[in-house]
C-alpha cells in the first residue's frame, strides 16, 4: 500500500484550516449551530401552523413564540425559587470564613508560622482577599452575560430566518449535487433534520424525567428548593458524560451549606448516584442514544474537541453535529470509512440486516408479477 504524502499534507492542512475557522468564527458559528438545532425541532410545529392556513412568516413567529413562552415560564419558575438562596449563601460565607480562620489559627499554634496571629487580623486578610478576587470575577461575569445575551439574540434571529427561508436553502444545497443525485441529497438533508430533531426532543424528554426524579428525591430528603436544584441538575445533563456529575455536585454542596448534619449531603449524593446509574444505563440509551447511533469513542472525542474549540457550547453542539456528519458521510462512497469510524456496532448490525432484505423482496415481487401475468380460467 503506497502512501501519497501530497494527499496526506492536504488532509492535515484541511483539518487545521477547519479548526482555525471554528475558533476564529466562534461568535458567528455558535449562534448558527444552536439556531440550526432549534429550527429542526420547531420545523414540525411551524409546518403544522402552515397546514392550518397561516402564512410562513406568521407560522414561524407563532412557533417561536410558543418556545419563548415555555422557556420564559420555566425561567420565571426558577427565579421564584432563587429568592431564598441569598440567606443560605450568606450563612455559608460565614461558615467558610470561620472554618478558614480556625484552620489558620490551628496551623499557626502547631507550626508557628507567625508569632502573634490574631483572629481580627485573619478576618481582615480574608475579606481583603475575597475583595480582590470578587472584582475581577464580577467584571468577567458582566462580559460573559453581555456575550450570552448577544448570542441569544443572534440565535433567535437565525432561527427565524432558517424557518422562513428553509425551502430556498434546501434547494440551493441540492443544486450543488448533480441533477441525477439531487433526490439523494434531499433525502440526506431530511435524515440530518430528523437526527437533530430526535436528539433535541429526546434531550427535552430526558431533562423532564430526570428533573422530576431529582426533585422528588430532594423533596423526600428535605432539601430546600427541590425543584430548582432538581431541574438545574437535569439541565446540566445536556453536556454529555460530565454534565450529570457537575449537576449533582451543586445540590450536594447546597445540602452541605444549609444543613449541619453530614447525613443530608451524603443522602443527596447517593440519590444522584442511583439516578445517574439508571439514566446512563437505561434512560439515555433509549431516549437519546437511539437518535445518535455513534460509538463511545466518537462521543468522547467530540466532547473534548468541542470543549477545546467552543467551550461549553461546543460540548453541547458537537455531539449532534457528529451524528449529522455520520449521516452525510454514509451518502458518499469515499466518506463511508469515516461513517464506519463514527458509527456504533448496533448501526452496523442494522445495516447488515438491511442489505439482506432486497433479495427476499425481489423474490416476493417476482412471484406477484408471475401470478398477475397468469391467464385467468
Amino acid at each position: 500500500m503506497s502512501i501519497s504524502f501530497q494527499k496526506l499534507f492536504f488532509a492535515i492542512a484541511t483539518v487545521i484550516a477547519i479548526f482555525a475557522i471554528l475558533i476564529l468564527a466562534k461568535t458567528i458559528l455558535v449562534p448558527l449551530g444552536f439556531a440550526l438545532l432549534i429550527s429542526f425541532i420547531l420545523y414540525p410545529l411551524a409546518k403544522k401552523f402552515e397546514i392550518w392556513g397561516i402564512n410562513r412568516i406568521l407560522a414561524t413567529f407563532f412557533s417561536m413564540l410558543v418556545m419563548i413562552l415555555i422557556l420564559g415560564g420555566g425561567i420565571f419558575f426558577f427565579l421564584t425559587q432563587i429568592t431564598n438562596l441569598p440567606n443560605v449563601l450568606s450563612d455559608f460565607q460565614d461558615k467558610i470564613m470561620g472554618l478558614l480562620r480556625d484552620m489558620i489559627i490551628y496551623i499557626n499554634n502547631n507550626v508557628n508560622l507567625e508569632a502573634d496571629l490574631e483572629q481580627d487580623y485573619i478576618i481582615d486578610q480574608l475579606k481583603e482577599w475575597i475583595k480582590n478576587v470578587a472584582f475581577p470575577f464580577a467584571e468577567n461575569t458582566f462580559y460573559t452575560t453581555t456575550s450570552f445575551l448577544a448570542g441569544l439574540l443572534a440565535t433567535i434571529v437565525y432561527t427565524f430566518l432558517f424557518l422562513i427561508y428553509r425551502t430556498g436553502l434546501t434547494q440551493a444545497f441540492c443544486k450543488f449535487s448533480p441533477e441525477d443525485k439531487r433526490e439523494v441529497a434531499l433525502n440526506m438533508l431530511k435524515k440530518v433534520q430528523k437526527v437533530g430533531q430526535k436528539y433535541l426532543s429526546g434531550m427535552i424528554i430526558l431533562i423532564i424525567i430526570l428533573g422530576l426524579a431529582n426533585s422528588i428525591g430532594l423533596w423526600i430528603i428535605g432539601v430546600d428548593s427541590p425543584f430548582l436544584f432538581g431541574f438545574l441538575a437535569a439541565a446540566m445533563s445536556i453536556i454529555p458524560y460530565v454534565g450529570t456529575t457537575l449537576g449533582a455536585s451543586i445540590p450536594v454542596l447546597y445540602a452541605f451549606m444549609s444543613h449541619d448534619s453530614l447525613w443530608i449531603p451524603f443522602a443527596v449524593a447517593v440519590m444522584f448516584w442511583a439516578i445517574q446509574l439508571i439514566e446512563s444505563n437505561f434512560l439515555s440509551p433509549k431516549v437519546v442514544g437511539s437518535s445518535l447511533q455513534i460509538n463511545a469513542l466518537a462521543a468522547i472525542l467530540s466532547l473534548l474537541i468541542g470543549a477545546s474549540v467552543w467551550g461549553i457550547a461546543g460540548m453541547i453542539l458537537f455531539l449532534p453535529f457528529v451524528a449529522m456528519l455520520k449521516v452525510i458521510c454514509e451518502e458518499f462512497e469515499s466518506l463511508k470509512p469515516i461513517a464506519l469510524l463514527i458509527g456504533s456496532q448496533e448501526d452496523d448490525h442494522k445495516e447488515k440486516k438491511e442489505k439482506s432484505i432486497p433479495s427476499s423482496l425481489i423474490k416476493i415481487k417476482n412471484k406477484l408479477l408471475k401470478s398477475k401475468n397468469k391467464p385467468k380460467k
